[in-house]
């Protein structure tokens, strides 16, 4: 008969297996931080950084950045804001493969926005690598300036700032990441100091760039561009139709409309 602690030892074990093994900080492209283990990505197939339009500009600095980082050299952390759908995801994905295809020693962690507390955690497993991180949070917004304290510091002053091969990349609807609540602002004893707290933690990033709302020429430029890519004939009436329909121009709604028209073309993407 087994001996009933072995048994119970079993049982608890199943119930709390024991954590996975750390990830090889080398052997892949991009992870994912779930807050207390470092995952290697399933799949990382950004679109190449060619096909992305409309934003030359904000690909050439942070494209410059990442090379920076990748080289050991001095390098800015990214704020990437502005009107949902124009590519700034895509455009972090994309940059951080071109600079892997170069041969540049780095990789992208995708961390959720949720976990941010365990940042400290992150940045001792890395920090002993000698490869370059970009610490990717996407779609990153603050209700009060109380909760965007705890990165402000690790952005800069903190004890624990992030390592010399870490930066963080930021994604945000919001320029200055923090509502500017007005009514709160006139309240304040100070409305002045209550708006520099709010636009401290913007002020952070060395590099701040911004995606704005794209005219019709710059969107069906993005649509024949993913078409192109993927062998599509592209009627631009058509695509301005499916725009007006959805009633925005971006580089989601782009994409979209050349998912609709691969599946009618009976083509894969």
């Amino acid at each position: 008969m087994t001996d009933p602690l072995v048994r119970i030892a079993d049982a608890l074990e199943r119930l709390s297996p024991p954590p996975a093994p750390p990830a090889d900080l080398h052997a892949h492209p991009a992870y994912i931080w779930r807050g207390d283990a470092l995952t290697p990505a399933r799949a990382f197939a950004p679109l190449p950084l060619d096909v992305l339009r409309g934003v030359d500009n904000q690909r050439d600095a942070l494209l410059a950045n990442l090379q920076r980082l990748a080289a050991g050299h001095a390098a800015q952390d990214v704020l990437l804001w502005g009107a949902r759908g124009t590519g700034k995801s895509a455009l972090v994905k994309s940059a951080v493969a071109r600079v892997q295809d170069e041969g540049g020693a780095i990789a992208l962690i995708e961390a959720a926005t949720h976990h941010l507390e365990t940042l400290p955690a992150l940045f001792a497993a890395i920090a002993v690598s000698g490869r370059a991180f970009a610490i990717f949070l996407d779609d990153l917004g603050f209700d009060a300036a109380g909760d965007a304290r705890a990165l402000r510091s690790l952005l800069e002053g903190g004890a624990e700032a992030r390592p010399a091969n870490a930066r963080l990349i930021v994604t945000s609807n919001r320029r200055h990441l923090i509502p500017r609540d007005i009514a709160e602002q006139s309240s304040a004893i100070n409305p002045r100091d209550s708006v520099d707290d709010n636009l401290a933690l913007a002020d952070r990033f060395g590099l701040s760039l911004g995606f704005h709302v794209m005219d019709q020429d710059t969107y069906v430029d993005i649509v024949r561009g993913y078409a192109d890519a993927h062998g599509l004939t592209l009627d631009p009436a058509e695509a301005v139709g499916w725009a007006t329909r959805r009633g925005s121009r971006s580089g989601r709604v782009a994409w979209q409309y050349v998912v609709d028209l691969a599946g009618r073309s009976g083509k894969s993407l």
